[in-house]
């Protein structure tokens, strides 16, 4: 498979066509304006510039990157030649379901349909389409060049076949693939959430405040990022979809949303990505700061 298609041009659509395409894909990345992929082609030559600034990669290297990338903004017009498609939109069942269908009427017959929904069912995914056997999940995490898991999720029509041709080109994007199983959140998040929405339940019962609940998580617990911060990097309403798929599949009280991140989303305080949510990103200097540190 050489031919790779991208839909969703935002954080994690951005980091997976700026990874295949530096692994040497073709990639046709997909979104509904061309100010959003216009911004997603911003946010890859930055990260490029990064990484050239690190010594890892050469001048002529990003511009072979850039160039392995082209951006449409119909699928139809993206997907002719597509080996696979990896769909990276929002954390939306309805909308995922409806892309998927979309995928499945113009995409070619061997085409392998990827989804890197990170909570919400691949099998029920997979019957929006005729071709179950060829739709997989494919959860990258954030930042994708930069974080070495990728979680490999069959749905129960998927075939060894599917899982097989995933697993392999995972190792050549110089990912570490891992088989997880079709249930709500498959693994990273059933574990992450929880633990994101215990500490907003822990600041929500003032026990603590933000930084201090980080701090102890970061110096305690050796985790890179608090609890708290992280959650803003996610985007909180990223946050409470997962936890909603996470309740509604398991029926478990413990994967109720806390209601303070409920009000915080209603808000629109998102994090990062609105300014402000549990730390205020609202100073140009200060998201430069947070950024540089997550992304060393």
């Amino acid at each position: 498979m050489k031919n790779i298609v991208v839909i969703g041009a935002g954080t994690m659509g951005n980091g997976i066509a700026h990874t295949f395409a530096q692994t040497g894909f073709k990639v046709n990345l997909v979104d509904v304006s061309e100010e959003a992929l216009q911004k997603g082609i911003s946010t890859i030559s930055k990260n490029l510039d990064r990484i050239i600034a690190k010594g890892n990669l050469t001048e002529e290297q990003k511009a072979e990157t850039l160039g392995n990338i082209s951006t449409f903004t119909q699928l139809s017009d993206a997907c002719g030649n597509a080996e696979l498609i990896v769909e990276a939109a929002t954390e939306n069942q309805e909308l995922k379901l409806k892309i998927f269908k979309q995928m499945d009427e113009l995409a070619p017959a061997n085409c392998i349909l990827a989804t890197n929904t990170s909570s919400i069912s691949i099998t029920k995914i997979a019957a929006a389409t005729k071709r179950p056997e060829k739709v997989i999940g494919m959860h990258f995490m954030n930042p994708v060049p930069i974080m070495k898991l990728v979680e490999i999720i069959k749905g129960y029509s998927t075939l060894k076949e599917t899982f097989d041709a995933i697993f392999e080109m995972s190792k050549i994007l110089g990912k570490v693939p891992v088989e997880v199983n079709d249930y709500p959140g498959f693994v990273a998040n059933r574990i992450l959430m929880p633990m994101i929405n215990e500490a907003i339940e822990t600041l929500y019962n003032g026990v603590a405040g933000v930084e201090e609940i980080d701090t102890v998580m970061k110096l305690g617990m050796a985790h890179p990022m608090g609890p708290l911060q992280l959650a803003d990097f996610i985007g909180l309403d990223v946050c409470l979809a997962i936890l909603n798929v996470m309740y509604d599949g398991f029926k478990n009280p413990k994967y109720a949303p806390n209601p303070l991140l409920v009000n915080m989303v209603t808000a629109g305080k998102l994090g990062v990505k609105s300014g402000e949510g549990f730390y205020d990103y609202s100073e140009s200097k200060k998201a430069e700061k947070v950024a540089k540190m997550f992304m060393k």
